[in-house]
């Protein structure tokens, strides 16, 4: 699906224009101690005209028949491009984890690093992330490396989303 540039897009958000939208999929998980999974997701990213993106992601561990299991990981945030393109994101999980990340958007591809994190006193800790997002035969693309519990920073998640709608 094609995607059209909103009237009322805040200039300073032209360069992650491709993203806006609802986006769904399938991915793939693992981590040390922690058996693979797949689960589905979606993604939206939308604006009122102000200088950032609102970000909302959701998904659900599936089974082999991708039927869901159980709800799974969901996170809510704001996207900011600053000058050269350099990107300023701020998320918050539902397991008790805020991050600030910094990145820089080269077209349709998106590369972020953790710069701080605050855990919870009952959330993990975790210590590290490289977030990647690009646009792939016109797909959204994800994927996350995350230290955590002790852990060096690894491969955890990863998923193909197709866009849904435009916001």
């Amino acid at each position: 699906m094609a995607f059209t540039i909103p009237e009322n897009l805040h200039p300073d958000l032209m360069p992650l224009a491709w993203l806006i939208g609802t986006w769904r999929g399938k991915g793939r998980g693992e981590y040390p101690n922690v058996p693979g999974f797949q689960f589905a997701q979606e993604v939206s990213f939308n604006h009122d005209g102000r200088a950032f993106l609102n970000y909302f992601s959701r998904s659900w561990i599936i089974d082999e028949n991708d039927e869901i299991i159980r709800p799974a990981a969901s996170e809510v945030g704001f996207w900011r491009v600053k000058e050269n393109n350099v990107l300023e994101v701020l998320l918050a999980h539902n397991t008790g984890i805020a991050e600030g990340w910094v990145g820089v958007v080269k077209g349709a591809k998106i590369q972020l690093e953790m710069d701080q994190g605050y855990s919870s006193p009952s959330a993990k800790i975790v210590t590290a992330g490289s977030r990647l997002y690009g646009l792939v035969e016109g797909e959204l693309f994800t994927s996350y490396d995350m230290a955590a519990q002790g852990q060096t920073l690894q491969a955890h998640l990863w998923s193909s989303l197709e866009r849904q709608s435009e916001n």
